[in-house]
């Protein structure tokens, strides 16, 4: 269900009474959960959401999302929980367990087969068809996808094993987990230590029955020697998202050679281990990165565009795994007690890094890592860029009209052509010149002759016009020309419009009881993401938004918050965004500050 991307449609935050109408529905779905766990999953003071979407395939869900992460998401008034709830209590559901190759296959969208699913000694867990259910594997009970169970039992046993088991809604590392903090599934040992199969495990060179089933459901063959597939099968589970096809073509070798290269970081604890990567790329970035004509710099600008970029591959940056939590606190260290840069509060919640020591040793003396290599540039229109946004660059652009068509003839410009205003300079002067229309005794006078009075004059001026001062005659071409505009993303091939640029639109409006809200319209038009904006915007304000889609619009989306919020949507779009202020409409609408007394 969320292999692919969703769209959201609102995320507001959960009221009094609905955060207690959930805490019922998720102890009466959920009996084995104890009141204190209610409480943690449910907390009463917590930051707790209710963001409702569209799957891929127009399915409407309800998630609930706890400190940014999913924990229960509910689809046809059925609550199921999510892999980050499974990983903290891990029995709330019953679960199949099944071998780590299959687990790829249940990420790329497929359901669990019966032939896949390992039988322990005890059993195949109790459930009747429909019953929510979890799919494991075999050296972790840490859930990896939930679904519902496409058969009962009793009915699995009597089909000997064959066909569908388990209905799978969610994986680790589809998009609903993608929308949490990403985290990898912990190790939960199973109880006694290993997973007894049927057989035992020298039945997975045995040729046996259930071994060729298991590898005939997931379109392989089993390849290598029999240690190369016992290897793969006791990876821990938080290794998961490396099981790729060329992984395991390598064996044990490459999980010989990632345990050598890694033995040294798995010695430190994740934090340290976060911290010592944010100072390196730190440093990495002042040295190649920053130049003194970009200082002032927006500290979250220098966080996404320059120390991500010197990220080492297959690493990832998170403050918040890091001793500091926050990027302010990581630069007031680098500041003081390491006198790197300085950092300066331009305004109220805007940081920027003034000034950079340029000759400190510890600056001086980086290497840059040999392993490391430079992002490759995003293919344009793939989405998988995470640059930060960088405003179009506007180009006014004016179109040849057909009663202007005749000035244009010479210069090869036919009706529809779109030039800028210094190209119809240049065409219209060669015509004058061309045509001797100067005016001798004043040659800031241009004289009139018949395609001139047809082209510019009205009917009026026929018989009193007959010189035209040079701006006069340009501007008058300008003014009877199709207005076009050309926009120019970086990094993407330029965009003609027609018409002027439609502006962001900034409106308030009310709503019952006289509440106000803000309403944005035509991001799309300079690039935005309206989610992104709404989403920077909610945290800011602490403010709930929706999302509306603008009727007889394809793709078009206005950006619903509550409140005044003119002011900070301005500051939003000004200085994060940097579009300029000429293209915003509606500044004037922000709640004037009064008077002091």
């Amino acid at each position: 269900m969320f292999t692919k991307a969703f769209r959201v449609k609102s995320n507001t935050v959960i009221k009094g009474s609905d955060r207690r109408k959930l805490r019922a529905d998720v102890s009466a779905a959920f009996p084995s959960l104890s009141a204190d766990q209610l409480g943690e999953l449910v907390p009463n003071k917590e930051e707790l959401n209710i963001v409702k979407i569209y799957a891929h395939k127009g399915d409407a869900v309800t998630l609930y999302v706890l400190q940014k992460s999913p924990i229960f998401f509910q689809l046809e008034k059925q609550l199921y929980p999510t892999v980050y709830t499974l990983w903290r209590y891990a029995d709330i559901l019953p679960a199949f367990t099944t071998w780590p190759q299959v687990v790829q296959k249940l990420i790329g969208g497929a359901d669990l087969m019966l032939p896949g699913v390992v039988v322990s000694s005890t059993g195949l867990p109790d459930v009747h068809q429909g019953d929510c259910c979890a799919i494991s594997v075999v050296s972790n009970r840490a859930p990896v996808a939930v679904g519902t169970a496409a058969l009962s039992s009793s009915e699995m046993i009597s089909s000997a094993m064959k066909g569908k088991g388990v209905n799978v809604l969610h994986t680790y590392m589809d998009q609903l987990w993608a929308f949490g903090d990403k985290t990898a599934p912990p190790v939960i040992p199973v109880a006694d230590g290993s997973v007894q199969v049927e057989g035992g495990v020298e039945g997975l060179d045995s040729g046996g029955e259930g071994k060729e089933e298991v590898m005939k459901c997931e379109g392989e063959e089993s390849e290598g020697p029999r240690g190369t597939q016992v290897a793969v099968l006791e990876l821990p589970c938080q290794n998961l998202q490396d099981l790729s096809l060329g992984a395991r073509e390598k064996g044990e070798q490459t999980v010989e050679a990632t345990d050598e290269t890694q033995g040294e970081e798995d010695s430190r604890s994740p934090q340290k281990q976060m911290d010592s990567l944010l100072f390196q790329c730190f440093l990495h970035a002042l040295k190649i990165k920053v130049k003194k004509s970009e200082l002032p710099l927006l500290t979250s600008t220098f966080l996404r565009k320059h120390m991500a970029a010197c990220c080492p591959k297959g690493k990832h940056l998170d403050i918040k795994k890091s001793s500091f939590k926050k990027l302010s606190k990581f630069l007031q260290c680098m500041q003081k007690e390491h006198s790197l840069v300085r950092v300066k509060e331009l305004s109220k919640g805007v940081d920027s890094i003034v000034e950079v020591d340029w000759k400190n040793p510890e600056l001086c003396s980086f290497c840059i890592p040999e392993d490391w290599e430079p992002p490759e540039e995003a293919v344009e229109g793939d989405g998988s860029s995470e640059l930060p946004y960088q405003p179009p660059v506007i180009t006014p652009l004016y179109g040849v009209t057909s009663r202007l068509e005749p000035l244009f003839q010479d210069a090869h410009r036919k009706k529809g052509a779109v030039l800028q205003a210094s190209e119809v300079r240049t065409i219209i002067t060669d015509y004058v010149k061309r045509n001797d229309l100067v005016l001798e005794s004043n040659k800031s006078y241009v004289s009139i002759n018949p395609v001139l009075c047809d082209c510019l004059l009205e009917k009026s001026e026929y018989q009193d016009v007959e010189l035209l001062k040079w701006e006069d005659l340009l501007s008058r071409v300008l003014s009877r020309m199709q207005a076009c505009h050309q926009l120019l993303f970086p990094g993407q091939v330029p965009v003609v419009r027609k018409g002027q640029v439609e502006p962001i639109d900034i409106n308030v409006a009310s709503r019952g009881s006289n509440k106000k809200v803000t309403i944005i319209k035509n991001l799309e038009g300079f690039g935005m993401d309206p989610v992104v904006v709404a989403e920077t915007l909610q945290h800011r304000v602490q403010a709930s938004y929706v999302l509306h889609d603008i009727p007889g619009a394809k793709d078009r989306q206005l950006v619903q918050i509550q409140g005044n919020q003119v002011q900070h949507v301005g500051k939003l779009l000004l200085e994060q965004y940097q579009i300029p202020r000429k293209y915003i409409q509606g500044l004037d609408k922000a709640p004037k500050l009064g008077k002091k007394k």
